[in-house]
């Protein structure tokens, strides 16, 4: 995999003044979706033998492809006026949707390189269905930009987007949590425009009940391989690491969603109540392979959150404020972002029993 960053600056040369997503795209900060790589060898050996039965089941579900024909557009894709649109929900409305296309892209080119690197028969076929689903999200993403002339040059991406090493079993944590809680995002949003359809400013939430589908069924894949060798959600360490990304990935949530304030004003939903319906959607889902979930009613929570959002939004702005001042800002701004992580860390978390059976089936 190329490896080399392109800098923003020849980006824009290269794009010209137009809005510049394939720049946002290839940016890499601490809340930006990544592309990954990992030590393929050693996925290549995996046994699936301890779980053959359940998956056999989800390949099954797979190979028949129930969403073969549904990210296309139809009779129930409305015409947008982009030009129309309020310029504050169209910015943060443009960066929903490339920050999502770069997710699902990056999930493409990691399960493709699975594909493509292994000789385990059982690891193949599981990642080409996968990195199938994941090539056709963000493509569907993509076309709904190219309506507003802003398409993200996924080819160029691959090339350009910096890679991060991750081990294999940083990948499931990570991944599994990325898919659930893409499903109880995207379930989320649907279930409140279902109920509230004068709010559904864009046709692309039409499609989002079986696009979450998909992101549940490739969580239920890596809560399988999971599954395969105990000491991954049982090992005192590895206990650790899954606080961790529990921790981490419900934060970066917090942060990104507080973005985009005209976003979800448009949508109708107060930010901190749609975050922590879907905290709460995903820890229930986590239970079946995670032995812990973190404590969403603790007094600490949602202040500790709040704290760490309003370090983002000072880290910001002493970027933009620029000399010594900006950079000593910075500084103690990520100081206070690093202690309110830590104290969300140390909230203890409520231990739970995953069940014998890891398979779930999606039901909100």
């Amino acid at each position: 995999m190329n490896v080399h960053a392109t800098t923003h600056d020849e980006l824009r040369a290269e794009m010209g003044d137009k809005f510049d997503t394939t720049a946002m795209a290839t940016e890499t900060t601490l809340l930006q979706p990544r592309f990954y790589t990992t030590d393929f060898d050693e996925m290549d050996r995996i046994d699936v033998s301890p779980v053959r039965e359940e998956w056999d089941t989800l390949i099954a579900q797979m190979k028949s492809d129930p969403n073969k024909g549904h990210f296309k557009k139809n009779a129930d894709w409305d015409k947008i006026d982009w030009e129309g649109m309020e310029p504050g929900l169209k910015r943060e409305f443009i960066d929903f949707l490339v920050s999502s296309c770069t997710a699902e892209f990056s999930g493409c080119v990691l399960y493709k390189e699975m594909k493509r690197r292994g000789k385990n028969p059982d690891i193949c076929e599981l990642f080409s269905y996968m990195s199938r689903d994941e090539a056709r999200h963000a493509g569907f993403i993509n076309d709904a930009l190219r309506e507003a002339g802003v398409a993200v040059n996924l080819g160029f991406l691959t090339k350009a987007k910096k890679y991060t090493y991750f081990r294999p079993k940083f990948i499931y944590y990570a991944t599994y949590l990325s898919e659930k809680i893409g499903y109880a995002r995207y379930i989320t949003i649907y279930r409140h425009l279902e109920a509230n359809p004068d709010k559904r400013f864009h046709p692309i939430f039409k499609w989002f009940r079986e696009w979450c589908n998909d992101e549940f069924s490739h969580g239920e894949a890596f809560a399988l391989l999971m599954r395969t060798d105990p000491k991954l959600t049982e090992s005192f360490v590895n206990k650790l690491w899954i606080r961790f990304f529990l921790t981490a990935v419900f934060a970066t949530m917090y942060v990104r969603d507080h973005a985009r304030p005209e976003f979800h004003k448009a949508l109708g939903v107060d930010i901190d109540w749609y975050d922590q319906e879907v905290f709460r959607k995903t820890s229930e889902i986590s239970k079946q392979v995670f032995p812990m979930e973190l404590d969403l009613d603790h007094p600490a929570w949602l202040p500790t959150l709040k704290r760490i959002e309003s370090a983002f939004r000072k880290m910001e702005e002493a970027e933009k404020a620029g000399g010594l001042g900006g950079r000593l800002s910075k500084l103690a701004a990520t100081a206070q972002a690093g202690l309110g992580f830590a104290r969300l860390y140390l909230i203890p978390v409520k231990k739970s029993t995953p069940p014998a059976s890891v398979r779930l089936e999606p039901a909100y």
